[in-house]
């Protein structure tokens, strides 16, 4: 069965020890086998699952955690507790592991056989304590984890792991990040500042600058052969505005926005970055700002952050990731204006133009319109409106001595009345628990304007990136109250500023 991260894998590796004997030893294995199969055949699970021989002593345990940290295909390992395996034994092992881990609280049965239990079934299925005993190494260790309880053939269980594999492979895909600036940030704009230096020690990403210069020139070198292919494309695949159209007086403006998602594309590959950012104030000879180039890169799974913001790009690009295969999208996304309509509150989100195509399964408009800012001429840009259901929205601000995501579980709703005079692609949606308690714990938590909008994951796979990532979270859901939020920030600041110094 293909799986949405191909060759990637997921190692399941099962604790025990010499104490059992080999015929319990042997049955361990044939049920850890059984186990990890389950897991790989389950539809919620979008890695290999590979098995590997128990780990019965210190040597073995490290020197998989080394393999682990070496193989580039592996992006996570399971581990299992089938017997009692003794948490001394995996000191050296936690202590070298440099992949997420997952702690799969589980046994091999189902149900007990409650009228044939001896000894011999006590002796191999001691999960229920052998677990709780490599429960504490890791906390004693301070090993981040996420840990599953619950037998594998439950689909909570597998969708519980699923969520766990997409953001392990959004670490992996955002520990070997290369995010290209073209220019700087927007000038005055606190919330998009931030320490690129700190961003690659704490999350891997490489964050460097390129001249906008740069980028014309790339667009000046893109064959007209190639510009006719591309154009060709958008007329199959979008609904063309007539004046875009070949013979219609504004097809050049459509013609050099071709060129630019050509220029983006080749330029990125060049300088193997996976995310970019630009800014209107810095376009140096570029006709127009990206505007069709930018959606269409998001929609191909590049990271994308407007006015420079690398941060938000980042997390475009590491929700790109998690989504791999599932259904709806992720994109840039700036909370814009409100309906306060009493009992029926509402957030129009949208951006000048760079809003993600994979939003929507309705065919997007393509279409010409003035830029109020900016000084050049008018871009090409995809209108539409992003398909209901249930999302998440995640920002990352700088606070300093840490990174803090801050996440809101929302649901997108069509929009309430046409916006025929709106011209540009948007989402409305209805933030939880509501507009005000969401906005006011929002805005105590700092957290940005732009934002990422995932229509494909929700808030399970933000808090286990978080803690793969050993990042500060904070999340406004159906349960959030403006009193236990505020105490939340006040100890997390606490917290992460003493963990500093620990």
């Amino acid at each position: 069965m293909s799986k949405p991260y191909g060759e990637r894998e997921i190692w399941f590796c099962t604790g025990s020890q010499d104490l059992y004997g080999e015929e319990t030893l042997r049955r361990v294995a044939e049920q850890s086998r059984a186990i990890a199969a389950q897991l790989d055949a389950a539809a919620a699970v979008p890695a290999r699952i590979v098995w590997k021989p128990v780990l019965k002593d210190r040597d073995a345990i490290h020197r998989m955690a080394l393999e682990a940290n070496a193989d580039d295909r592996c992006i996570g390992v399971i581990a299992w507790m089938h017997t009692f395996s003794p948490a001394k034994m995996w000191i050296t092992g936690l202590d070298a592991l440099d992949v997420p881990l997952l702690h799969l609280h589980t046994q091999a049965n189902v149900e007990l056989p409650w009228s044939t239990i001896d000894f011999d079934f006590m002796n191999l299925n001691q999960a229920a304590h052998g677990d709780r005993e490599f429960a504490y190494i890791q906390t004693r260790m301070g090993v981040r984890r996420t840990t599953v309880v619950g037998h594998v053939s439950h689909e909570p269980v597998q969708r519980r792991v699923g969520s766990w594999v997409r953001a392990a492979a959004a670490w992996d895909a955002t520990r070997s990040l290369r995010l290209a600036r073209f220019g700087d940030n927007m000038r005055n704009v606190a919330v998009t500042e931030g320490d690129k230096t700190e961003a690659e020690i704490r999350l891997g990403v490489s964050v460097n600058t390129w001249g906008v210069n740069d980028l014309a020139d790339a667009v000046g070198q893109v064959p007209d052969a190639e510009v006719d292919a591309l154009v060709a494309e958008y007329e199959d695949v979008y609904d063309v505005a007539p004046e875009l159209r070949r013979g219609g007086d504004r097809h050049d403006s459509l013609r050099y926005g071709a060129r630019q998602e050509i220029a983006l594309l080749t330029f990125l590959g060049s300088v193997g970055a996976q995310a970019f950012t630009t800014t209107f104030e810095d376009l140096g000879p570029l006709r127009q700002l990206p505007g069709l180039a930018v959606q269409r890169l998001m929609a191909a799974g590049f990271g994308f952050g407007a006015e420079g913001d690398w941060k938000t790009a980042i997390l475009v690009r590491a929700a790109k990731v998690m989504g791999e295969g599932l259904p709806g999208g992720a994109s840039l996304m700036e909370d814009y204006t409100y309906d306060l309509t009493p009992g029926q509150e509402l957030i129009l989100g949208a951006h000048m133009l760079e809003i993600c195509p994979s939003l929507t399964t309705s065919r997007a408009s393509l279409q010409v319109h003035p830029l109020a800012i900016g000084g050049r001429e008018d871009p090409v840009r995809l209108v539409f409106s992003a398909d209901p259901g249930e999302g998440v929205v995640v920002a990352m601000s700088d606070m300093r001595e840490r990174f803090r995501l801050t996440a809101n579980a929302v649901d997108v709703v069509e929009p309430p009345a046409a916006l025929p005079h709106l011209p540009v692609a948007h989402a409305v949606w209805r933030p939880r628990p509501d507009l005000a308690t969401s906005a006011e714990s929002w805005m105590l938590a700092g957290a940005a304007h732009h934002t990422v909008l995932s229509t494909q994951v929700g808030v399970a796979e933000i808090e286990m990136f978080a803690e793969i990532a050993g990042t500060e979270l904070l999340v406004i859901d159906e349960a959030t109250t403006r009193r236990d939020f505020a105490r939340e920030v006040r100890w997390n600041q606490a917290y992460h500023r003493l963990a500093q110094g620990m």
